[in-house]
């Protein structure tokens, strides 16, 4: 009679096993999905932080490469005020006659008070 006591809670304990297991999958598997959809919207939350901080650093490099830009404009109008108040009409013609010596002039237009080339000259 011992036995057949023994036998039963192997029964017994092997069906609780059964029912556990039979329990505990299904369970896992909502429970492996759940986890699989924190970490994907985990994932997505820091996709979009790393687009919203790349666009932000793009944001900032557009405006400091617009302020280099303007300073550099103001840098060349200010280097053509300075150009333009230093040229004379001694220095233009000290300018055609080096443009004459380099030899690599081959037609020379010298400029008139009409704005018209000289095609002959006599001397």
């Amino acid at each position: 009679m011992r036995v057949d006591w023994l036998v039963v809670l192997g029964i017994f304990v092997a069906l609780l096993l059964l029912g556990g297991i039979l329990w505990a999958i299904p369970n896992y598997k909502v429970y492996t999905r759940e986890m699989n959809g924190k970490a994907q919207l985990r994932e997505a939350e820091w996709n979009r932080q790393i687009a919203v901080e790349e666009a932000a650093a793009m944001k900032e490099s557009a405006k400091l490469k617009a302020d280099a830009e303007i300073l550099r404009a103001e840098g060349i109008a200010k280097a053509n005020e300075i150009i333009a108040g230093s040229i004379t009409d001694e220095y233009i013609r000290y300018k055609f006659v080096e443009g004459l010596n380099d030899g690599n002039t081959e037609v020379i237009y010298v400029p008139t008070e009409a704005n018209l080339p000289i095609l002959e000259a006599r001397g």
